[in-house]
């Protein structure tokens, strides 16, 4: 009979309580945020309709990182992260590298999106008359949110099923009733398909405008890895990783790349505005005069899904580190309801940092801190690629044939994978509006790195 709960170095169990259902939708929420209906706006501005292909090339790579994850999950039933995935095939040092960066990552994101949320709210509440400093409502969200994810981990899984199915169901009526137009069943003769190559022709800004938008894409479209980390309380965490890693990936950037040809079909891509809903623009075109409110709506669904999903993934990862002796011990410790509570309000108590940085020095500290995450997930991304090939060589012809997952056209795809995020990362040191992000984040990793050989020094010194 299989255990309701997973053991994990050290003296806490995760319980196994997700669904299948929960992880789907904790994938689809964790890709499917702002950054698509608010932060595609930039990217179509700046590349034209070619930023369809942008989408296209940065969710390959995207579907790649999860096929090799599948792949390691698979192969390694017992291990139920990527950073133990990545210490097992480089080491400790990169376990505790890449755990601590990719904490850190999603330690930003909370203020980041408690932020915008509260801005949203704002906007509504002052419709009313009535005054709120954005500070307070966000951190009255992040409240709302610690609280959640305190109850417990189906409790998150709940919250962001419902979150994600919002934002879905909201996607997939969008892409209907654009489709309608584009085909002309309800456009009556307004010109659609002839947008994609009016305004200069279908790549107006150049192939390299083009490619560039791959690597602001890029970090629209991460956040699939979640599934690996949700995996861990899952019911069937191999299955569930294995599943995640190919056919709902490929669905999510069906959804991307459908909703984002649809838009510059529907509208004439000079028209969209930098900042503003594209989703908003379009609808608008085809005479939906509520659009600019029920946009709102899904964007604010969309901000607390992430913000959900930030204090969900920053307390697993770092009661991952402390059961792996890479954080203080007193972090392992769970309540009666299997939920690390003291990583989660380590979390939060980052978040409250994070909004009053926000607060006093917005330009200074905080867009440091939001600038020193800016390439992290990046090369996580590309370490997570290194680490699938080298465990690929030490497996044994035999033992890989016998997985159910495989990596596609290895070694090739893989080192595809590796290529594709080097190409990223340059392309940020090379781009001005990027630079100061890439060489903010190398200096973080730099940190982390320094941190890893003090604490891998002290580890050596407590065995001898």
């Amino acid at each position: 009979m299989q255990s309701d709960t997973v053991m994990v170095e050290g003296s806490g169990e995760l319980r196994r309580v997700l669904a299948s259902r929960h992880v789907t939708m904790i994938t689809i929420g964790g890709i499917m945020g702002a950054g698509l209906f608010v932060g595609s706006s930039v990217t179509i501005a700046a590349a034209g309709p070619a930023i369809v292909l942008s989408y296209l090339i940065a969710g390959t790579m995207v579907l790649l990182i999860m096929r090799m994850l599948g792949e390691m999950a698979v192969a390694m039933p017992h291990l139920r992260s990527f950073g133990d995935f990545v210490r097992t095939g480089l080491g400790d040092w990169a376990g505790f590298t890449v755990g601590w960066l990719y904490w850190y990552f999603w330690v930003v994101v909370v203020p980041v999106e408690a932020i915008a949320g509260a801005q949203l709210l704002q906007m509504w509440i002052a419709q009313l008359g009535i005054a709120v400093p954005a500070w307070a409502l966000g951190v009255a969200l992040m409240a709302v949110m610690t609280g959640v994810n305190l109850m417990s981990a189906r409790s998150y899984g709940e919250f962001e099923f419902w979150f994600a199915l919002i934002k879905v169901a909201a996607t997939i009526a969008f892409m209907l009733t654009a489709a309608a137009w584009a085909f002309g069943l309800t456009s009556g003769g307004v010109p659609t398909w002839s947008n994609l190559v009016s305004g200069g022709g279908f790549a107006p800004r150049g192939v390299l405008a083009m490619l560039a938008g791959v690597t602001s894409v890029f970090f629209a479209i991460m956040g699939a890895e979640i599934t690996v980390i949700a995996a861990a309380e899952s019911r069937e965490p191999t299955r569930a990783v294995a599943r995640m890693a190919t056919s709902v990936i490929a669905r999510i950037l069906i959804f991307y790349v459908g909703s984002i040809l649809l838009i510059v079909t529907v509208v004439p891509w000079q028209q969209i505005v930098p900042g503003k809903s594209p989703f908003t623009t379009a609808l608008t075109a085809m005479h939906f005069r509520w659009a600019s409110t029920a946009m709102s709506f899904i964007i604010l669904t969309a901000v607390l899904s992430c913000l959900n999903s930030a204090y969900y993934i920053t307390s697993r990862v770092l009661f991952a580190l402390a059961a792996r002796g890479d954080a203080p011990a007193a972090l392992v410790k769970l309540n009666h309801r299997g939920v690390p509570v003291r990583s989660v309000l380590m979390g939060s108590v980052a978040g409250l940092a994070g909004i009053a940085a926000a607060t006093i020095s917005p330009q200074v500290v905080f867009a440091f801190l939001v600038n020193a995450s800016g390439a992290l997930v990046v090369l996580i991304y590309m370490i997570i690629a290194v680490a699938q090939i080298r465990l690929r060589r030490a497996r044994s012809a035999a033992e890989q044939k016998a997985l159910p997952v495989q990596m596609w056209l290895y070694p090739f795809a893989s080192y595809v994978a590796v290529a594709g995020m080097a190409v990223v990362l340059v392309a940020m040191a090379i781009t001005p509006s990027m630079a100061s992000e890439f060489y903010t984040s190398m200096a973080t990793v730099a940190l982390a790195l320094a941190a890893a050989w003090v604490h891998g020094r002290r580890k050596r010194a407590r065995k001898r």
